[in-house]
Parts: structure tokens; C-alpha cells; sequence
């Protein structure tokens, strides 16, 4: 286990995939972690699996489109030790034909993974700016890049929060803050993808699906590690990811 920093990394959206490889990547490396997800208790297997490796971790229930419920799970997480890292993890990925997207489904898919980025990013930066230093990451996707059919919701949510991010990297850089859009341009193995795979192509497509074809969890949390560590003369705004065999 690496030395404490005496820092904290927040993590909205730590769900059992993504979110938790990233919490416990950070946590590794010596970050009191605080991981934030509906149904918080659903978090208690990732903090237990952390503090057995001897890391540091808090979980905590949040939803990330109410702003008073992100702003104190911030400063919660920042009166334990500095917000040094928060990452915006939450995923909204639904699949709807044009004319049958309701409006309830577009506003709450914008809500999830727009407007959600920018409650986090902004409350963020108001713990962060004062002490000069700092780094807030959003998760991005495929749809963040282009439309795909059945993708409205989706794709208008995630070039949204590209955009949120971008801004909030143009203003926040030159304050010593580290802004940054990771895109995830592939299907990430979880048991969503491969139920989904499944329906698609029947269960020998599982059998024989190539190794490292979709994209594992750890690789993910290793890109924001990358990110995190990179030297101030040379931080990228935008990082793309895909596995060797992606077709791009």
C-alpha cells in the first residue's frame, strides 16, 4: 500500500465497474477515497475490499443531479483531507429510437450526464481554486464524439458535458487546476455489455469473444492514473481510449 498523501479523491458515480476500479486504483496510491452512488449501500462490498488492502475509503449515498446533495458530499469529502481529485463517473447509456424518446427520458439522461458534470465540476472547483491546485476528470464515451442511431438522449448529454468540460479546462488551467475529458471509445466489460452482446449475437459470441476485445475496468482507472500524473507543462485536455481491435 503506498504512503498516505493526506488527499482526497471523489468519485461520483462509483459503480461496480468503472467508478470502483477508479476508487480502487486511487485508493492504491494512497488517496482516502470517497466513492458516491445511489444506494449508497450497494457501496459497502468496494470500501470493505479497500480497507482489507489497507487503503482508505468512505461511501456515501448521492445523487448526482441534486446540487445540494453534491455540494455537501464535496465538502465532506474535503473536511476529511483536501479534495485533491474528483472524478465524474456517472453513466446514463440508453438506447431509444428517435420518435419514441420521451421527454422524461431526454431531460433525465441530460440530467445524469450533463448537467450532473457540471453540479460536480463547479462545486469542485470552489474547494480546489482557493488552494491553487487540483484535478477534475469527466468520463467520457463513443457518443460523446458522434450521434449513433437510437443515441439522442445520449450523444446530446455527452457532447454536452465535452463541452462543460472544455470550458471548465480553458478557465480552471491557468489556476493550477487540471481539467480533463476521457473518452471511452469501446464497450467496457460489464455484466450490462455482455447481457447486451448476448441479445445481439446469441451466447457463442461470449464463448468466443477475443480477449481483451472490451475494454477492462483496471485499464480505465489506469488512464485517469495517467492523467493524474502528468507534469503541468504537458496535461492533456482530452484523452481517447480503445481497445487494439476497435474499429475507429
Amino acid at each position: 500500500m503506498a504512503a498516505d498523501r493526506g488527499a482526497t479523491a471523489a468519485i461520483i458515480g462509483a459503480g461496480d465497474y468503472i467508478g470502483g476500479a477508479i476508487a480502487k486504483k486511487f485508493a492504491a496510491e494512497g488517496f482516502t477515497v470517497y466513492a458516491g452512488r445511489r444506494h449508497g449501500e450497494k457501496l459497502a462490498p468496494l470500501v470493505a475490499e479497500i480497507e482489507a488492502a489497507g487503503g482508505k475509503a468512505v461511501g456515501r449515498s448521492l445523487d448526482g443531479r441534486k446540487e445540494e446533495e453534491v455540494a455537501a458530499f464535496l465538502k465532506d469529502a474535503d473536511a476529511h483531507a483536501p479534495l485533491e481529485v474528483c472524478i465524474f463517473n456517472v453513466g446514463a447509456n440508453v438506447n431509444f429510437p428517435f420518435t419514441e424518446t420521451t421527454e422524461r427520458v431526454f431531460r433525465k439522461v441530460w440530467e445524469m450526464a450533463c448537467y450532473g458534470g457540471f453540479l460536480a465540476g463547479r462545486e469542485a472547483a470552489r474547494l480546489m481554486v482557493p488552494r491553487g491546485r487540483g484535478a477534475i476528470f469527466f468520463t467520457g464515451a463513443t457518443a460523446s464524439l458522434r450521434g449513433g442511431v437510437g443515441y439522442a438522449a445520449f450523444a446530446s448529454a455527452k457532447f454536452g458535458l465535452r463541452a462543460l468540460a472544455q470550458s471548465a479546462a480553458r478557465e480552471l488551467g491557468p489556476k493550477n487546476i487540471h481539467v480533463a475529458h476521457l473518452i471511452i471509445d469501446s464497450g467496457v466489460d460489464t455484466a450490462f455489455v455482455r447481457e447486451r452482446i448476448k441479445a445481439r449475437e446469441g451466447e457463442a459470441a461470449l464463448d468466443n469473444l477475443p480477449p481483451d476485445r472490451l475494454m477492462r475496468p483496471e485499464a480505465i482507472a489506469g488512464a485517469y492514473w495517467h492523467l493524474y500524473t502528468q507534469p503541468r507543462d504537458a496535461w492533456s485536455f482530452e484523452h481517447e481510449i480503445r481497445p487494439f481491435a476497435e474499429k475507429w
